[in-house]
């Protein structure tokens, strides 16, 4: 036999397997990269249904994993109680403080929405002062109430004296605004777009209602308006509605909407608050809606202690706005029939001859005085506890109010609300309004001045026909039964402007303390 060597035979071995690599790569260069790529292709499922097996692990896990923490979380509510009971735990302590502070903040519900056929949109356009547009919309709700329209949140004037840019969601809170009243009627801050494009376009009706109607004028002369042209646009809205006469269900839905549904925007409450936090570090405050401010003077032709040249100044301004009617002004007659707003100096006179103690603070909620420092001299001298918004708060803090008249006026207005003593000077929009809120908060003191006999009194005591304490004991008599006690408003059928303001006496709402607008 032939002997082999053992390195011949690996040598042969090695390159038989680099012949069968070879044969194997020049097979699969013979059959193509497709059946490469086929192969490739198979093994991708078995990948795929491996991570498929794993995800559905792990989801598994995850759905058995919570559902022992709900377990739990049910056994721990309650046997958890029980078996900490009497044991002292910090955990446990903080736990329930945490609790007590979230159950310390109330849920707020909001009511169900009222469904019912709309008849249409009513859009309103407010005319005047804060308080005059407040009235305004709180009779415009009702109304969209009755005739089952939807009501398109109020524009607010620009254009008058005040010339104030501020739009609704300025002042009011509109969120609340629309969400408080759901239940009512339905409220939109605009119109839908198709809609809304054609009233753009000027292709809308409008018109002023009349003053003082009842709500039957609404129900047969607007609201076929409003059906005809689907969009009725209201402008000049204040003092539409009578004040007397009308279902109760309407006078309570415009007392809510007055005292529950027009809440100011948060930064005017958050300073209100500030402003009645100060007030009150200092002990009882009393606030004065001085109404003696050019515009005030000018409209009512009361110049009572002015200066020839303020006269002249004041009947110019008069005649410079056309939508002032009364332009000729017997300012001495008007003022002995009490139609003229209180000067500093009556005021003064007055607020002696009531009482009212000379160290308490008077907050004068008005704008700027007319005559300045000279005619709130003798105002100042009796009482020097006077202060103002804008002596109390920093000028930074009153940065976003300034040119803003009626959101100045909102300030005020929450001042007025929460003072111990309220004081107008004169009976407009402000006075009224605040006189009726007041009454709604329980009857706060509010001394309704009898200007008529004022003056008259003031002038005798003036010209030494009575001494201090005849003159005072008179003042004090006449107003015992003018502070804002309950009574029922007085009506004068066909003068309406003569009788009692709805929002200055709103008892249809006045139920006992216990229960305030139970029904609302």
């Amino acid at each position: 036999m032939c002997k082999v060597d053992r390195s011949e035979v690996k040598s042969s071995s090695r390159e038989t397997a680099k012949k069968k690599r070879g044969s194997l790569e020049m097979g699969l260069k013979v059959f193509g990269e497709g059946r490469v790529e086929k192969l490739r292709n198979t093994m991708l499922p078995h990948s795929s249904r491996s991570r498929m097996k794993v995800w559905m692990i792990r989801a598994t896990t995850t759905v058995l994993l919570w559902t022992c923490v709900v377990q739990l979380t049910a056994l721990g509510e309650t046997w958890g109680p029980r078996v900490l009971l009497g044991l002292p735990s910090c955990l446990s302590q903080e736990s329930a403080l945490l609790d007590d502070k979230v159950s310390a903040i109330p849920a707020r519900v909001l009511p169900p929405k009222r469904v019912y056929k709309n008849n249409g949109y009513l859009m309103i356009s407010c005319n005047g002062g804060l308080n005059q547009m407040r009235a305004a919309i709180c009779d415009m709700v009702a109304i969209a109430r009755h005739l089952n329209v939807t009501l398109i949140v109020p524009e607010l004037d620009k254009t008058s004296f005040w010339a104030d840019p501020s739009d609704f969601h300025d002042i009011f809170d509109v969120d609340h605004f629309i969400t408080s009243l759901r239940d009512e009627v339905r409220i939109l801050k605009e119109l839908p777009p198709r809609l809304k494009m054609r009233v753009d376009q000027g292709l809308t009706f409008q018109m002023p209602p009349i003053s003082w109607s009842d709500i039957s004028y609404y129900q047969h002369q607007i609201l076929p308006l409003i059906q005809k042209y689907k969009v009725v646009k209201l402008n000049r809205t204040d003092a539409r509605l009578a004040n007397n006469g009308q279902p109760l269900d309407l006078q309570k839905l415009r007392c809510r909407v007055n005292f529950r549904a027009l809440r100011f925007t948060s930064q005017i409450e958050e300073l209100g608050r500030r402003v009645i936090q100060l007030l009150r570090k200092n002990g009882p405050f009393l606030v004065l809606h001085l109404r003696y401010e050019m515009d005030m003077l000018a409209f009512s032709g009361c110049t009572q202690g002015c200066s020839d040249a303020e006269t002249d100044e004041l009947t110019t301004m008069r005649y410079a706005y056309p939508w002032w009617k009364e332009k000729r002004i017997d300012s001495v007659q008007k003022r002995k029939d009490g139609l003229c707003p209180l000067t500093p100096e009556e005021t003064a006179l007055t607020l002696r001859a009531l009482g009212i103690d000379h160290n308490i603070q008077i907050y004068i909620a008005a704008g700027e005085i007319y005559g300045g420092e000279r005619r709130m001299a003798s105002l100042t001298k009796a009482y020097p506890g006077l202060v103002r918004k804008e002596t109390l708060l920093e000028a930074s803090d009153l940065r976003f109010f300034q040119n803003h008249s009626s959101q100045m006026a909102a300030l005020d207005y929450l001042v007025s609300l929460e003072s111990d003593i309220f004081v107008p000077t004169y009976d407009g929009n402000m006075a009224k309004v605040v006189e009726g809120h007041r009454r709604y908060l329980g009857f706060k003191k509010t001394i309704l001045l009898d200007r008529r006999l004022l003056v008259e009194l003031i002038d005798q005591y003036n010209a030494g026909a009575l001494s201090w304490d005849e003159f005072s004991s008179t003042v004090k008599e006449a107003h015992a039964n003018r502070m804002g006690n309950p009574l029922k408003r007085l009506v004068i059928p066909d003068r309406p402007k003569e009788e009692d303001y709805f929002y200055s006496n709103p008892y249809e709402c006045l139920q006992p303390s216990d229960n305030p607008l139970s029904s609302i």
